[in-house]
C-alpha cells in the first residue's frame, strides 16, 4: 500500500491548530508597501483561520496535519 502524500504547496501556506482548524496569514504584505495604507497594513499582519466550506478540501492536502 502506497504512503499518503502531503501536498507541499499547501504544508508551507497552512498550518494546523490544536482545535483542527487551519490558519494562514494574508498575501500583499511583503513588498510595494508604500502605496498602501497603515490601516491595510495592520490587517495584514493578522492570520486567518480557514472557513468551515474549505476545511474539508484541506483535510485531503494536508493528510498528516
Amino acid at each position: 500500500m502506497p504512503k499518503i502524500k502531503t501536498n507541499r504547496a499547501a504544508a508551507k501556506r497552512f498550518k494546523k491548530t490544536g482545535t483542527g482548524k487551519f490558519v494562514f496569514s494574508k498575501s500583499h504584505a511583503s513588498h510595494i508597501l508604500t502605496k498602501k495604507t497603515r490601516k491595510r497594513k495592520r490587517g495584514l499582519r493578522q492570520s486567518q483561520i480557514i472557513d468551515k466550506t474549505n476545511r474539508k478540501s484541506l483535510k485531503l492536502l494536508l493528510p498528516n496535519g
